[in-house]
């Protein structure tokens, strides 16, 4: 993987990049979409790559280790193959899911034994294995193992996880440059800071990530509960740390206003479930705010359901359509709703980065920010 710089706003912390990958080049900012079982929710791989123009798309290690197996990813040749996307793909490490499982994991230094949330069966997750399971899922980038920690979280369990968390980043590091990819393309590890919302911590976490001198780095243990402003201060330390020359992936964040406040902030690369997943209960992002189209008063609305949108359905498909296939329980209704969300999200990071590259980031923002919290 390579990574160039190719602009900076003079306002702000806001970067415009390219990301090189043997699966093609990812433009930064980017908002990745995410496919847990090897797929985007309602949206088909022709989709993400023509009517939205997804660049990268995310894999989750947890479930398709449960889910199809390693047995069957590893026959079909890697996950592009079995699921017939042809772009970059990034995999989380499995960390996110074994924090939200905290009742059925047990956390030791050796690694994360947990009950599988399908069918109970005890399954052990260690840094090594962990690399091992996506070297053979195949993804581009992987992330290494780490522990999540909730929030609220006490100063010394922050301090003793981020320790751990680092610990297990050594053996990723070591597993991983001593194996190699199994699909004749290469792959690259990113580390993950943690330290909760304590600065102190994530300053030391920050720099011993920084230190690993990997291709990329990742921001973890946000957008977990915390507030906004808590958000935005740990995004803005850790940035002032890492290299400036490598991408940042701040994980599992947002809503548009939080990846616009973020790219203000340095980072390059988003992810979230956000958008499908509200999609597919009515909620709509657009340019001018949020949409319930459940909500009566878009019944008779035959205006399209977001005029400005890249995606081409929702600028022939009207509001009152849209809402009677919700009201009535009809599956297009999920699918045209995560492609509106799906669409808005690239839009916004790929004007981010046309603004970027203009100059005209800052005041673009701060007009935005207000604009697409709006509720219609």
């Amino acid at each position: 993987m390579n990574f160039t710089l190719q602009h900076t706003d003079p306002g702000s912390s806001a970067r415009a990049g390219l990301i090189e990958t043997e699966h093609g080049i990812v433009e930064t900012p980017i908002f990745m979409p995410v496919g847990t079982a090897g797929t985007v929710k309602a949206v088909h791989q022709h989709e993400l790559a023509d009517d939205i123009q997804a660049q990268i798309c995310l894999g989750n290690t947890y479930h398709l280790f449960l889910r199809p197996g390693l047995e069957v990813l590893q026959q079909a040749g890697g996950l592009h193959r079995f699921n017939g996307w042809s772009g970059p793909i990034l995999t989380d490490s499995g960390g996110f899911q074994v924090y939200s499982l905290a009742h059925r994991r047990k956390i030791k230094e050796e690694g994360v034994t947990f009950q599988s949330h399908i069918d109970g069966s005890k399954h052990t997750f260690t840094p090594e294995g962990v690399m091992d399971i996506q070297r053979v899922i195949g993804a581009d980038i992987i992330m290494a193992f780490d522990e999540c920690t909730p929030y609220p979280c006490e100063y010394k369990y922050a301090h003793k996880s981020m320790e751990l968390t680092h610990r297990w980043l050594a053996r990723c590091v070591e597993r991983f440059d001593n194996t190699a990819p199994l699909y004749g393309y290469s792959q690259t590890l990113f580390p993950i800071v943690q330290g909760s919302t304590f600065p102190e911590l994530r300053k030391i976490s920050a720099e011993t990530i920084a230190s690993f001198g990997r291709e990329g780095n990742a921001i973890g243990g946000l957008s977990v509960g915390e507030p906004a402003e808590d958000m935005y201060a740990m995004t803005e330390l850790v940035t002032g740390i890492l290299p400036k020359d490598k991408p940042r992936y701040l994980m599992g964040v947002g809503t548009p206003e939080n990846i616009l406040e973020c790219i203000a902030r340095g980072i390059d690369m988003f992810d979230c479930v956000l958008p499908t997943r509200n999609a597919r209960h009515g909620m709509l992002y657009t340019a001018a705010g949020i949409i319930n189209i459940r909500n009566a008063k878009w019944k008779e609305d035959f205006d399209p359901i977001d005029a400005d949108s890249p995606v081409h359905t929702s600028r022939t498909h009207s509001k009152a359509y849209l809402r009677h296939l919700f009201i009535n329980e009809e599956i297009l209704g999920m699918q045209l709703a995560s492609l509106q969300n799906l669409g808005f999200f690239l839009w916004l990071v790929g004007e981010a980065r046309r603004r970027i590259s203009d100059g005209t980031f800052s005041e673009w923002k701060s007009r935005m920010v207000k604009q697409v919290s709006v509720r219609l």
